[in-house]
């Protein structure tokens, strides 16, 4: 169409479709938000909602209870360690201390330090009964440990036992979740389809078809990439028997419009040709001209054939002379390109 449009009217025709993508990203931003918002709609699911509430705080209170008795003795085991070590560590200094007196006194054989052997003797058995006693308290403190451990064991083997049924119950309620949100963007994004598809058989054409054309693009996308990333695992179905009644739809709509089509071009070649141009519009003749086929059956011609003047498809005049200077000139033209006189076209802006 664009052979037959002025410039300017061209580059108007431009702004018009920039004005139909810049609606449709402005709605594509409104929708996209109104459509991620739905998930809000309905409250967040969690295991305790499908717990018994009694139970749950019972379980909680004793698994609080294990943990800080578990936390205690844990660091009561690591004081009586350490204090195992320093037993350990004292004894062991007691003992290097004592071996090597011993060596000096077998050197020196010296009976007046017999005395000094006993109290030193005495020293390090009171420094082992000390590492004894510490062992025990380590042992002791491991034990409490180990009861301590176990019984935080218990207490989380008893809520995994709570958990269980209520999983199974989040996961069939989360599925009815996600079944009744993406519902809602289904009954959201069907209406937009259905008015989408009234704009593009009534209004496409219209004055301001660059608003019916914005709508037509935000609906779709709506529909093809807002609404599918949300679409359950069952989603495939709904996915293609939505593609298969869109498509029996767009292919119905399709067949009728090329049978109301072919009606229409076999009435029109069949009125004498005066008619038939009254029937075509100037710009519409252009555009299908330079495309090289016929303006009346849109058949494809040869127009840069001189011997051309008629379709040989449908009988439509192509190419007449002018009544001034007898020059060969498109039958269609409203004004002759060789000396400029007017041509009664008869053909409808």
């Amino acid at each position: 169409m664009g052979k037959g449009l002025r410039f300017t009217e061209k580059w108007l025709q431009r702004a018009l479709w920039l004005v139909a993508f810049a609606f449709a990203a402005f709605l594509v931003g409104l929708g996209s938000a109104v459509i991620g918002n739905l998930g809000d709609v309905e409250p967040e699911l969690t295991l305790e909602q499908f717990m018994d509430p009694a139970q749950v705080a019972r379980l909680r209170s004793e698994q609080a209870e294990a943990k800080e008795r578990h936390a205690a003795a844990g660091l009561a085991f690591e004081q009586a360690s350490h204090k195992h070590e320093v037993a350990q560590a004292n004894t062991r200094t007691a003992r290097e201390t004592l071996d090597n007196w011993l060596a000096t006194r077998r050197a020196t054989a010296r009976p007046d330090q017999d005395p000094e052997l006993i109290g030193r003797t005495r020293a390090l058995d009171a420094l082992e009964a000390q590492e004894r006693a510490a062992l025990a308290a380590v042992q002791a403190q491991q034990q409490i440990l180990l009861d301590a451990d176990q019984a935080q064991r218990k207490a989380d083997a008893r809520w995994e036992a709570l958990e269980a049924p209520a999983r199974a119950a989040v996961l069939e309620a989360q599925r009815a979740l996600e079944l009744r949100v993406f519902l809602y963007r289904l009954a959201l994004t069907l209406p937009l389809l259905a008015v989408a598809g009234w704009l593009f058989a009534r209004k496409r054409k219209s004055t301001y078809w660059p608003f019916a054309w914005g709508f037509i693009f935000f609906a779709l996308f709506a529909f093809f990439f807002e609404l599918m990333p949300y679409l359950p695992s069952y989603g495939g179905y709904v996915r293609n028997l939505v593609g298969i009644a869109v498509t029996v739809l767009a292919g119905r709509y399709a067949i009728q419009s090329l049978q109301r089509y072919l009606a229409r071009q076999k009435e029109a070649e069949a009125l004498p040709d005066a008619q038939r141009r009254q029937t075509l519009r100037y710009d519409t003749v252009q555009a299908r001209l330079g495309k090289g086929v016929c303006p009346g059956c849109e058949r494809p011609l040869d127009l840069k054939d001189a011997s051309l003047d008629f379709c040989p498809h449908c009988g439509i005049g192509l190419f007449d002379r002018c009544g001034c200077c007898n020059s060969r000139k498109n039958a269609f033209a409203r004004f002759c390109f060789s000396c400029g006189t007017a041509a009664n076209t008869a053909l409808a802006d």
